[in-house]
């Protein structure tokens, strides 16, 4: 791109392995349940250096790690992009589930919306959406509009003492010093946008930021999946403009994606830290919840790596996210979680959803965002060949494995080695059947929180593995290989 960045680049950070990819933990379908969480996936086979990106804005700082909870792996099954017939100014719901290992839970992305009432005249904008809004509590207040029209009539009777106090001017003045909601909210709101996906099935709304000046938004893959199949994209502004907008390139595996309108001169977004996050820190989340544009709500970060995983089998999705209590709901994916500097550190994407909950109902304190510098990294490639990667090591994991750790398979899987010949295991001394404990001093329980954990880094990445074979415990060094989706 011509425009040039007011912050150094951050280094990139890159993610795992797919389910279903012989080289690597990804290939092995999920294991036991876990908790609940997002959605994200990949796969491909490359070379280890990284790919040459464009740089985001953003800033530097030195990764944090922190320990995967035993409790388990954080599961979400994203649904369709579009539910159910098509309803003229309505986003779609977006239903998903998840599992935990101790009980089950749910989580669904909220990308959708809830259903909202038919509008006569098709589209419900801003407006429209206010004025459902002032009649629903005009009708609660006793009597309704009937009682309003009434009383509007007979105003000229009312007499002069009815009149209230109204307070003098300059008498009462508001502070809302920098770093106040209301001050980050005002700053960020701008360059949040509405995303409304229209495709035969039905609509589906989301939400977006503004990426870069030139038109480019971020959000979330399963926001804009129909898209790839000639589904319509309309992008709505905070100032209420509306512009068509095409895909530039998206990821499952990492539930992101960019797309792009023929406008300039926007105003972006940071990209923050994200490895500069620590729990409790304040945010918030900024997006068109159930279609109403321009929400904002509060919270903290509750926890961080949380190992979330969403969709099913190639399509599934590995995000070691940021859990937020801040309040997530349908229509919110995509949207950014924004901390007290104003700056993006997530990229809003799940909800969890509490046991026997098959579609997303809203929020329950429980939301899920990918981590500003796996955004930033993934953005800048699909900006750059409309493609990302992720990076692998190489074997087949156990489903059926229930012992301490995730245990590489014992045998080839149709057609396809538990170790790949020469690949990054392989040439680390790693055989099947050994049984992989931990990453990095991050132990590892079930194959998904392996795949996240590896996900989190970059193709080239060296990590440290902890095997045992036998009765033998051994660290080996791996180098992170790289694989492209759809390979």
């Amino acid at each position: 791109m011509t425009d040039e960045n007011p912050f150094a680049p951050p280094t990139p950070r890159a993610a795992v392995p797919p389910a279903n990819d012989p080289a690597t933990p990804a290939a092995a379908p999920t294991p036991e349940p876990g908790p609940a969480g997002a959605p994200e996936q990949g796969s491909a086979n490359g070379a280890a250096a990284e790919q040459p990106t464009e740089q985001l804005p953003a800033q530097p700082a030195e990764q944090q790690t922190a320990q995967l909870p035993t409790s388990g792996f954080l599961t979400t099954v994203p649904a369709p992009a579009t539910a159910g017939p098509e309803v003229p100014g309505t986003p779609a719901e977006h239903p998903h589930t998840a599992t935990t290992h101790a009980a089950t839970s749910h989580a669904t992305p909220p990308h959708g919306t809830a259903q909202a009432p038919r509008s006569r005249r098709g589209k419900l904008g801003a407006g429209a959406v206010s004025a459902v809004v002032l009649l629903g509590l005009l009708a609660g207040a006793g009597g309704g509009v009937g009682a309003y029209a009434l009383l509007d009539a007979r105003e000229t009777a009312r007499p002069a003492d009815a009149a209230l106090p109204e307070p003098a001017a300059g008498a009462t003045q508001v502070q809302r010093p920098e770093g106040s909601v209301a001050a980050i909210a005002a700053a960020a709101l701008p360059s949040v946008v509405s995303i409304e996906v229209r495709a035969e099935q039905g609509v589906a709304t989301g939400s977006g930021m503004i990426l870069k000046a030139e038109g480019y938004i971020l959000t979330n893959n399963h926001v804009v999946a129909e898209a790839a199949s000639g589904a319509d994209v309309t992008v709505t502004f905070s100032d209420g403009h509306e512009q068509p907008a095409e895909l530039v390139g998206a990821t499952p595996d990492y539930d992101l994606a960019v797309i792009r309108v023929e406008e300039t001169g926007l105003e972006p977004l940071v990209l923050g830290d994200s490895d500069d996050v620590v729990v409790g820190d304040s945010v918030l989340a900024v997006g068109s919840p159930l279609g109403l544009e321009a929400t904002v709500t509060t919270g903290i970060v509750s926890a961080l790596h949380r190992p979330v995983k969403a969709g099913e089998a190639a399509e599934a999705a590995f995000i070691d996210a940021i859990q937020t209590d801040a309040a997530i709901n349908p229509g919110n994916s995509g949207g950014p979680l924004v901390n007290s500097a104003g700056e993006v550190i997530g990229i809003n994407s799940a909800i969890a959803q509490g046991p026997g909950t098959t579609t997303a109902t809203g929020n329950i304190g429980l939301g899920f965002a990918i981590p500003s510098n796996q955004a930033r990294h993934t953005a800048e490639q699909l900006i750059e060949t409309g493609t990302a990667t992720f990076p692998i090591i190489g074997v087949l994991l156990d489903p059926s494995y229930q012992g301490e750790g995730v245990q590489v398979s014992e045998e080839a899987q149709q057609g396809t080695p538990a170790v790949t010949p020469d690949g990054p295991a392989d040439q680390a001394g790693v055989e099947p059947g050994d049984v992989i404990l931990s990453i990095d001093g991050r132990p590892v329980s079930v194959a998904d929180e392996l795949i996240v954990a590896i996900r989190a880094k970059a193709p080239g990445d060296p990590v440290t593995l902890q095997v045992r074979s036998g009765d033998e415990e051994r660290e080996v060094r791996v180098v992170l290989e790289e694989r492209s989706s759809g390979q």
